[in-house]
């Protein structure tokens, strides 16, 4: 299991940006597949984004495409994701994700097997 921390949530106006930070202590990340998944009250986990170790190949959600950007900072052993012209119904509690990259890989929550705990993301006016 991977010590992940998540941190950056808040609240922000439609239209507004955020970035989240997902850091670990005791593993290198660059390693790992890193996912960013949320969960709004009532609704199922869903995938927003992930990385790939190695050739770094990214997947986004199609409600994220071309407004959420996932990247890597391997000097601060960090994944990043900012969230630009965020909307209501990105409000959600956002989670990192990660786990080391085997052949079935897929962005998808029940690939990974180390979470951190989660940051609140609200976006009201």
């Amino acid at each position: 299991q991977v010590q992940l921390v998540e941190s950056g949530g808040g609240s922000v106006q439609p239209g507004g940006s955020l970035r989240l930070s997902c850091a670990a202590s005791e593993v290198t990340l660059d390693f790992y597949v890193i996912g960013w998944f949320r969960q709004a009250p009532g609704k199922e986990r869903e995938g927003v984004t992930c990385i790939k170790s190695g050739d770094g190949r990214t997947y986004y959600a199609d409600s994220v495409k071309g407004r959420f950007t996932i990247s890597r900072d391997n000097a601060k052993n960090t994944v990043y994701l900012q969230m630009n012209s965020l909307k209501p119904e990105d409000t959600a509690v956002y989670y990192c994700a990660a786990e080391p990259p085997y052949m079935h890989y897929e962005c998808t929550s029940r690939y990974f097997g180390s979470w951190g705990q989660g940051t609140q993301v609200t976006v009201s006016s």
